[in-house]
């Protein structure tokens, strides 16, 4: 399998893809081709990290990787993934929990896959180089790729995190590793951590020594390990019901949406893919409008969403060829900070539910389905964070205490240490070359 650009069509094997992030012709690479697979021979691989290695095996087969996937995927993937059946009343629905790794987010599949494959890449090197990996993060992103690439060899990593803008325990869990781990407060938005990690790649040869790697969404090594539970997930339910599976995805930067749309155009029992998105409209308006419109980045409840400029976007548009069908394929809502809250009251209270404001996102979408809709497909809520994480957002609202795991808890005992800065490249290669 190769990888191509969605600029120009440049060609790259899977370890330029992996360790550039993003292509030369600043677009972002693709597989060069979407394999199809037939559904049934997956039928008897019921363990998540065997069905993975099979299903990410097509993508890396006869490349850098291949020898060492089965070992990759053991040691990435080595969490619970739990599918829990919320069915009433005839109304096929459940919640796919991604908060089980160590980071308690969905952002530990990738992250850790993305490590374990880069550090089988650089053992293989004759005279590796130190990386560095800069990563821009909204919440979730950045505390994963930080406990994935810890204390290894050959390896440091730079958090960018919007300063103020993350929950005080995402801040402790962006902020807690230190070895080498640097973290850096941004003053601004997201979107400006994303702007200062892209202008560091085009001036990369202003990090003396450094060789740059990103392990944000874009980064196909960390966006293909996600479509695993995808196609997991929806198969399993087929072979117990007979029945496609729809999922409802609370998103932001779009990367794990993409990942869902990977899964489905291989052939697994995928129906429907609806994106769920906070304040930040510019994925709905985009549907409503036909035209695309990046803008300033709107602070809301649900934080890690809080993109007003999704990256992930241009690997829809080079799919698409056609904006026509594109619109017509794909089908997004936007919920209110009003409607999270409220929404995370009435499923504790009606349905003793917890959920974190993103995972709240997409619940609202589907209880404000209609039966007939709830009726004509199974439907599967991502919960992409463990409520704990958002405390100060959810106890008030529920009441009470939330539990919080072991593997949570373990982080947040440990000392937490940052630099701030203003969102100049300047600024951010002397916090980095002071660390």
């Amino acid at each position: 399998m190769k990888f191509v650009s969605t600029k120009n069509k440049i060609e790259a094997e899977a370890e330029e893809a992996i360790f550039s992030g993003t292509a030369s012709d600043g677009g972002l690479f693709m597989p060069s081709v979407i394999p199809k697979i037939e559904p049934s021979a997956y039928n008897n691989t019921e363990n998540f990290q065997l069905f993975s290695n099979k299903m990410l095996g097509v993508f890396f087969n006869e490349t850098v990787l291949e020898d060492d996937l089965n070992e990759i995927v053991s040691e990435a993937l080595n969490f619970e993934v739990i599918q829990r059946d919320l069915s009433k009343d005839q109304m096929p629905i459940s919640l796919l929990e991604l908060f089980h790794g160590p980071t308690a987010a969905f952002k530990d599949f990738g992250a850790r896959f993305l490590a374990a494959s880069m550090s089988k890449i650089i053992k293989k090197q004759a005279n590796p180089k130190a990386v560095t990996i800069l990563v821009a993060t909204s919440g979730d992103t950045g505390s994963a790729v930080a406990s994935a690439f810890h204390n290894r060899q050959g390896f440091n990593v730079v958090v960018l995190f919007p300063n103020g803008r993350v929950s005080p325990r995402q801040q402790h869990q962006l902020t807690c590793w230190g070895n080498n781990v640097v973290s850096v407060a941004i003053n601004g938005e997201f979107d400006d951590c994303q702007r200062l990690t892209k202008e560091a790649f085009a001036q990369e040869g202003k990090f003396k020594n450094q060789t740059l790697c990103s392990a944000n969404s874009i980064n196909i090594g960390r966006l293909l390990p996600q479509a695993t539970y995808y196609a997991w997930s929806s198969q399993r339910y087929f072979l117990k019901h007979g029945m496609q599976t729809s999922f409802i995805i609370p998103t932001g930067n779009l990367g794990n949406a993409f990942a869902c749309f990977i899964a489905k155009e291989m052939g697994f029992p995928i129906e429907n893919i609806v994106f769920a998105t906070n304040a930040n409209r510019t994925i709905p308006d985009f549907l409503e409008t036909g035209f695309w419109q990046p803008r300033p980045t709107t602070p809301t409840l649900a934080s890690a969403m809080d993109v007003g400029n999704p990256s992930n976007m241009e690997r829809f548009f080079h799919v698409f060829d056609n904006p026509e069908t594109l619109l017509d394929t794909l089908r997004a809502v936007s919920v209110t900070d009003e409607q999270i809250t409220n929404q995370i009251r009435s499923e504790y209270l009606d349905n003793q539910i917890l959920c974190c404001p993103h995972t709240a996102t997409a619940l609202h979408v589907y209880r404000e389905f209609s039966n007939k809709e709830k009726k004509e497909t199974h439907w599967c809520i991502v919960a992409t964070a463990h409520p704990s994480k958002f405390e100060q957002t959810v106890e008030p609202i529920i009441g009470e205490e939330i539990a919080v795991p072991e593997r949570l808890r373990a982080l947040l005992e440990l000392d937490s240490s940052f630099v701030t800065i203003d969102p100049e490249l300047n600024q951010l290669i002397e916090a980095i070359a002071s660390a």
